[in-house]
């Protein structure tokens, strides 16, 4: 289950890593504490309420009927709206504001919300309020809920998700910010997580590195780090990932060396 996403930036120049160095991070005991991204003040409140949304998005849903449109060019319009939201953002100085309201978006667009703001059925006046409910206990930029008016006006609300989703792409590239998974088998300390970051940041030479955490206790111990080009770079520092790999030089089941 992902925990959460952080986002870091660190001033090390970069330069050659190894995995002896990423191991290490397991073993330390302690560490200096960084400051990561600090929520807005209201975040707390706002995440406590967001049980309360979805369950007041999956109610009205009950009461209508769901409908489900697919268009071809889904994809061309959720890139165009994320853009033009990035050049706003961009040109107002809001970039930061916004990616931080998109993110916290993500985390409660849940199916149920998205399967209530895609439901022709539902009244655009409903659809308003409920993002309204959204935008004021997150505090969003008056840029981010006038977005989502718009969407709602222009019936695009249904593509959200994919438009959250296409933002962070753009957002990752013109603030040179490399996206890693951090799978473990235990959840990660903000220490340790800093840690493979500030790794990620030498390894691949990017400005900023955002990670985003879960949790897979089939690993044992230890984490696996999956980033590039659609993840097709890994670092894997898991203890099944080493019983596999004794496995396979004796080949033998993974389960003649893991018993």
């Amino acid at each position: 289950s992902t925990s959460g996403c952080n986002s870091f930036t660190t001033s090390t120049p970069p330069h050659h890593s190894n995995k002896a160095e990423m191991a290490a991070i397991m073993r330390s005991a302690t560490a200096t504490r960084v400051t990561l991204s600090a929520p807005k003040a209201s975040k707390g409140a706002f995440m406590g309420n967001a049980h309360a949304i979805r369950a007041s998005c999956k109610a009205m849903n009950s009461r209508a009927v769901r409908l489900t449109t697919t268009m071809a060019s889904n994809s061309e319009v959720s890139g165009s709206y994320a853009s033009a939201l990035l050049d706003m953002a961009k040109e107002t100085g809001a970039l930061e504001a916004i990616h931080a309201d998109m993110d916290a978006l993500e985390t409660i667009c849940t199916e149920d919300l998205t399967t209530f703001l895609s439901n022709s059925t539902v009244p655009n006046d409903k659809k308003t309020a409920m993002l309204t409910q959204i935008a004021k206990e997150g505090q969003f930029a008056a840029a981010t809920s006038n977005f989502l008016a718009l969407l709602v006006d222009k019936q695009r609300i249904d593509l959200l998700s994919e438009i959250i989703e296409e933002f962070d792409s753009l957002y990752c590239e013109v603030t040179d910010t490399q996206v890693a998974t951090v799978t473990s088998a235990v959840q990660l300390e903000n220490e340790q997580q800093f840690l493979i970051a500030k790794k990620l940041q030498e390894m691949t030479g990017a400005k900023n590195i955002k990670l985003k955490p879960q949790v897979d206790a089939a690993l044992i111990g230890g984490f696996v780090v999956t980033y590039g080009a659609n993840g097709s770079q890994q670092i894997d520092m898991s203890v099944a990932g080493q019983l596999e790999k004794v496995a396979a030089s004796m080949g033998v089941p993974m389960s003649a060396v893991s018993a």
